[in-house]
This record gives structure tokens, C-alpha cells and sequence, in this order.
């Protein structure tokens, strides 16, 4: 087992730290589940299609822009040597979030 492992890393620590990012994963796909449950309980295919994707536009998108945001700010004021990256992937996040709605609008009207 050593083998597999870094020689800085102790098989302890490193079960943790996949451990961590299989309970991250899980988690973030709970709280989508649980967010879109009450959409798709009720109606047709094409009604709730329509309602997932207004959650998506409407609630998260917006959301992780602003966990972005929020995320990139902190990394800067921590003074992380890639805080201007992460603040200009957090902006152009921000711009995609909150005009998702008039992308998707734009885009419905070239198709019809």
C-alpha cells in the first residue's frame, strides 16, 4: 500500500482527503436533487424540463456566481498568488450566471 501513497503521505491522511472530496461530491449532488424534487414530482415531461431549467437559471446559476465571487474575494484578500485568475474566472462566472436567463432567451429565439 505504500507504494501507491507519496512518501510525505500516510495512508490516513490520504483516505481523508478522498474522503473529503467523495463527501463534497455527494453533498452538492443532494442539495441539486433535493432543490429540483418538488419540480419533477408534478406535470409533464415538457413542464417539468421547462421548470428544471428555470431553477437552473433562475436559482443556481446565480448562486454559484455569487460563490464565486465570494470564494475569489477571499483568496485575494488571503493573498493567493493566483487571486487575479480566480477573480476574473469569478467575474466572467458572474456575467454567465446572471445573463443566463438572456442567453437562453436569445438562443430560443434563433431556433423559433
Amino acid at each position: 500500500m505504500k507504494t501507491l501513497l507519496n512518501s510525505s503521505q500516510n495512508p490516513i491522511q490520504a483516505n481523508t482527503k478522498m474522503g473529503r472530496a467523495i463527501v463534497r461530491c455527494m453533498t452538492v449532488g443532494l442539495i441539486c436533487s433535493v432543490a429540483m424534487l418538488p419540480t419533477l414530482a408534478f406535470g409533464s415531461v415538457e413542464s417539468s424540463l421547462a421548470a428544471v431549467q428555470d431553477k437552473l437559471v433562475g436559482t443556481l446559476l446565480p448562486l454559484a456566481a455569487m460563490l464565486g465571487l465570494g470564494i475569489a474575494g477571499l483568496s485575494f484578500v488571503a493573498g493567493h498568488p493566483n487571486a487575479r485568475a480566480h477573480f476574473i474566472y469569478a467575474i466572467v462566472g458572474a456575467i454567465v450566471g446572471f445573463g443566463s436567463e438572456s442567453i437562453v432567451s436569445f438562443i430560443r429565439g434563433l431556433i423559433h
